[in-house]
């Protein structure tokens, strides 16, 4: 499975693709976590539904130093696009 998130708040600057990372890394998940011009955070991440969601819990918390206010959660079943990296990245 993939999912697609987009985290609004105060996220960028406090290390939150860093935390991101980690728990992705540990979950066994692939995919991705950049900053977006906005000042938002973008994740992609593939794997098992359950690793998935316990990351978008991770998430949900940040990093201490982050107020994270939204989480916009996409989910998908079937990418039709290849996956974004063999293992998780920061851009």
């Amino acid at each position: 499975m993939r999912v697609h998130i987009i985290v609004t708040g105060r996220v960028q600057g406090v290390g939150f693709r860093y935390f991101t990372a980690g728990h992705a890394r540990t979950l066994g998940l692939t995919g991705l976590a950049r900053n977006l011009p906005h000042g938002q955070v973008e994740i992609i991440a593939e794997g098992d539904r359950a690793p998935l969601e316990a990351l978008i819990a991770a998430v949900r918390r940040g990093p201490p130093g982050a107020v994270v206010r939204d989480v916009r959660v996409d989910w998908d079943d079937a990418p039709a696009q290849p996956a974004p990296a063999r293992e998780f990245v920061i851009r």
